[in-house]
């Protein structure tokens, strides 16, 4: 996972220097350019796309990914001194933001109970985070290469780990809920700023010939991680939800630690920031979210909805213009000139739109409808992973033979179909009538997320790698954001309807269904002042609970298997088949500047 952006560098008037032990190569200023950025998510070999052309870049239009020259650097000959005591430390660093998006949503539940969240606050507690991550991304990544990576990296983590500490110290009250979207937003900003950072320092620590093992390394562990989050949050929030915020502290402090000790080089690049684009990209981003997700409290009918939703878009709009025609652009959108890129892009933002908000509503309904503990949460989001990291490896074997187009085609339809079986088996409120469905939905995502993103990748010159993983986490990080805005207002709709229903059959008004619809999502303490307005009926409408939930949560997951089929559709007709190889993909003719 990279990011775009790079130096502007002036030529010096020196003549170029006799070669010595340190070859010279050309490479691009910040540290996205790095060569093997995109081994990273997935190390697989850069291939060979048979019967198709790469799209040619413009190199005559502002913001065109040829328009500046590269600075001319030293490839690394030898690892840096302490090049595995960096890995490590760039491990426990970024390894904080791999279990975090799978252990909050755990715990929420339990969150929910104790400080007593609204309906769309939870969600807002997740998705705050994940806005704020995709938001500020790319700017993270500029800000590093000018800043120093060192000193962004040590910057991040100290912003992540203090608001993971004021989350977990989230005071009880009418404050709490606001208390706690803020600090998650901030969290969000402080791994905005670290990731990109620790991914330039790993990259520069390693000669070009060992950076893809320690690519596969430093992304095989942290990467790991994330299916370490639902096991371990739920035995975390058995004890206290405010456990899995905490846990954050002691892993930063051992990441500083380990950064101090092994003392890597300070790189900086001087370059401007495009704050113009990233204002227009968090406006834009945030109002667009903020309409949706606000939908099912606000009403379609409201104009604060409406007015959030096009004043979001049309800003979205503004930012597109504006990075095309920038010099400086904080993403080179031109980059979508290639057909191939363009379908892995569309692909990816909608098996996002899946993927990252699957734990959220699969907590809520196993510990709602199934009334599973956190724990054993946890065990029944781990029944995903195991078919995710099986398909995981049999994607990556299938792009190095054949190319990303069979395993993205597959992948799609087998999560499509798995995602509407889990759906539709939800209703039976048993997990031994789910699993099979549940391990097909995970194979499904787990065959298309490693070729997808390792192919859009190889569709690009080796230059160009960071603006391509720049562009793709990004795509990836606003999909998952703009899925659970869209999916979470809808399960809140279809929730309050259906216990409307249950609680009109029995002879309540809606006002008091609305009652019952919002008092499950604050917990025990708040039904039990909803049941004791109820009276005698209290036990027949509570006791629909379980079912109402669970046919929301269903209509949610059909929505997911329409996301993957929309993705199957567009990888099936648009995707180009072979494989891309070494060499085939050319390379930017390089300015070159004397040194």
């Amino acid at each position: 996972m990279a990011i775009s952006g790079k130096a502007s560098m002036k030529p010096m008037n020196r003549p170029i220097a006799a070669p010595d032990a340190n070859v010279m190569v050309f490479e691009r200023a910040p540290y996205m350019a790095l060569i093997t950025a995109t081994s990273a998510a997935t190390p697989h070999p850069i291939q060979k796309m048979e019967g198709i052309k790469s799209a040619p870049y413009r190199t005559d239009k502002p913001g065109g990914i040829h328009e500046r020259s590269r600075k001319l650097l030293p490839m690394n000959a030898a690892p840096a001194k302490n090049s595995k005591l960096i890995l490590a430390a760039m491990i426990f660093a970024v390894s904080m933001t791999f279990i975090d998006q799978t252990i909050v949503a755990i715990s929420l539940p339990t969150i929910q109970q104790d400080v007593h969240l609204s309906t769309t606050g939870s969600q807002w507690i997740i998705n705050g985070y994940l806005l704020s991550l995709s938001a500020l991304f790319a700017f993270g990544g500029r800000l590093a290469d000018i800043a120093g990576h060192r000193r962004m990296v040590v910057l991040g983590t100290i912003i992540f780990a203090v608001c993971s500490a004021l989350c977990g110290a989230t005071p009880t009250g009418s404050g709490a809920e606001a208390w706690l979207i803020f600090f998650r937003i901030l969290q969000g900003a402080g791994a905005a700023i670290m990731f990109p950072a620790a991914l330039a320092i790993v990259l520069e620590s390693f000669p070009v010939s060992e950076r893809g093992r320690a690519m596969a390394i430093f992304f095989g562990i942290a990467g790991g991680l994330t299916s370490v989050g639902p096991i371990a949050g739920g035995f975390l929030t058995e004890w206290t939800w405010r456990s899995i915020f905490w846990i954050n502290v002691p892993v930063a402090i051992i990441a500083l630690f380990l950064t101090w000790k092994a003392d890597p080089a300070e790189n900086r690049h001087p370059g401007k920031l495009d704050y113009k684009g990233t204002v227009l990209a968090c406006g834009g981003m945030g109002l667009l979210v903020l309409g949706l997700q606000q939908s099912a409290i606000w009403g379609w009918g409201d104009v604060k909805t409406w007015a959030s939703i096009v004043l979001g878009i049309g800003i979205l709009v503004w930012f597109v213009k504006d990075q095309l025609g920038s010099k400086n652009p904080l993403l080179r959108l031109r980059i979508f000139e290639n057909h191939a890129f363009a379908v892995d892009s569309a692909v990816l933002f909608f098996l996002m739109i899946a993927f990252v908000p699957l734990f959220f509503f699969a907590s809520e309904y196993a510990q709602i409808s199934l009334g599973e503990s956190a724990s054993e949460t946890g065990l029944y989001l781990l029944i995903f992973f195991a078919g995710f990291a099986t398909a995981t490896q049999w994607g990556g074997k299938m792009l190095d033979r054949i190319g990303a187009r069979r395993p993205m085609v597959l992948g799609c339809l087998i999560g499509a179909i798995g995602f509407y079986l889990w759906g539709k088996s939800m209703t039976h409120l048993s997990v031994s009538e789910q699993w099979y469905y549940i391990v097909l939905a995970g194979l499904g995502v787990g065959l298309v997320l490693s070729p997808a993103n390792t192919d859009a990748l190889n569709r690009v010159p080796r230059s160009r790698y960071g603006e391509a993983t720049g562009i793709t986490q990004t795509v990836r990080n606003f999909g998952s954001s703009l899925g659970l805005a869209i999916l979470g207002s809808l399960l809140i709709t279809w929730n309050r309807s259906n216990l409307e229903s249950a609680a009109t059959a029995k002879g309540l008004s809606k006002d008091k269904a609305d009652a019952v619809a919002e008092c499950v999502s604050q917990g025990e303490a708040a039904c039990q002042a909803v049941g004791h307005a109820l009276g005698p009926k209290a036990g027949e409408v509570f006791s629909a609970v379980p079912m109402a939930f669970a046919e929301a949560t269903r209509d949610v997951f059909y929505g997911m298997a329409v996301a993957l089929a929309i993705a199957f559709v567009i990888a099936l007709k648009f995707m180009p088949g072979g494989k891309v190889e070494e060499g085939e993909i050319p390379e930017d003719e390089p300015v070159a500047e004397t040194v």
